[in-house]
């Protein structure tokens, strides 16, 4: 999304194609770069600095950011959420304003997707969303740059979803629209996708197929996609549990998706819950490529920011 002259990453729905597929094309031409003499065209953040905004703890995100931006030759400054208490001792704008006249650019990672808006609107350089309640964007990036290494292009083919609806799901139905994917998910009837979600994704002419069936979506799938049953912020976890027992992808759902489809998760995973050890640790699981992929398509990410992709 650009703001004036700012560009923020808040969405993937805020973004047309092209510039989703500049900014994975931008990554990966600086991964295949990485660590050798021809990276130092990729110090793009020479003499910057990124802050990093944590109200909810993070092992990938935190790791992927600070290395990516030292990577790019910035410097990376961590205050958690108790430090900073957005929204709480003062005005969100007041505290946006500030913090940009001493950062190049601010990634926050917090449950409440408003804050992050209403902080994004306020500063005064570019705010990238490391996860809300509502979205992660950076996440399905990666993915889909996984899946592409994988596969090839992502563009006609089918990624199945299995499990809960939540704010990594929302971001695939933000990208099965811009990147021309057919997305199916599967999910109780209890836990479905918000229907303002899938009537903007009909109205943007994604093809995004809803059921409770997990085998109906997995059918033919060129890749199944699943996420933790109990997530931050969720409660009833027992409830949950017994909701998404039908969900869970072992390997018997696995066989019924493309004999070469590959298995996302964002991680981390409850082993035996949401995914079986077989399937997880099998050689058509691709989660290691993809937290790997969180380093490379937030490179991406913070080139657009700044202006600054050479792919």
């Amino acid at each position: 999304m650009t703001q004036g002259s700012l560009r923020h990453f808040l969405d993937l729905s805020e973004f047309q194609g092209p510039t989703l597929r500049s900014i994975l094309d931008a990554g990966k031409a600086i991964k295949t770069r990485r660590r050798t003499p021809a990276a130092k065209q990729d110090r793009v953040l020479d003499g910057k600095a990124v802050v990093l905004i944590f109200e909810q703890p993070s092992l990938r995100t935190r790791m992927s950011f600070e290395v990516g931006i030292r990577d790019l030759g910035g410097e990376s400054i961590m205050v958690t959420g108790k430090e900073i208490e957005l929204g709480e001792r003062e005005a969100i704008k007041d505290t946006a304003r500030v913090m940009s006249r001493y950062a190049d650019a601010i990634m926050i990672r917090m449950l409440d997707h408003a804050k992050l808006v209403e902080f994004a609107k306020w500063a005064e350089v570019p705010v990238i969303n490391g996860l809300t309640k509502t979205s992660h964007p950076c996440q399905v990036m990666a993915d889909v740059m996984t899946f592409e290494e994988r596969k090839g292009p992502i563009t006609g083919r089918t990624v199945a979803w299995t499990g809960d609806s939540n704010n990594v799901l929302a971001s695939w139905v933000h990208a099965s629209a811009r990147l021309d994917f057919n997305l199916r998910i599967a999910t109780p009837p209890e836990l479905a996708p918000k229907p303002e979600l899938i009537a903007w994704a009909k109205k943007e002419g994604a093809s995004v197929e809803t059921t409770s069936d997990p085998f109906a979506a997995v059918d033919g799938a060129d890749a199944v996609v699943t996420d933790a049953w109990v997530s931050m912020g969720d409660g009833e976890k027992e409830r949950r549990h017994n909701l998404l027992q039908p969900y869970q992808v072992n390997a018997k759902l696995l066989k019924a998706a493309h004999r070469d489809a590959i298995f996302l998760h964002c991680l981390p995973a409850h082993r035996n819950e949401e995914v079986t050890d077989e399937v997880i640790d099998s050689p058509q699981s691709a989660v290691l490529d993809e937290a790997e992929n969180r380093l490379h398509a937030q490179k991406g990410v913070l080139a657009w920011c700044f202006d600054a992709i050479r792919a």
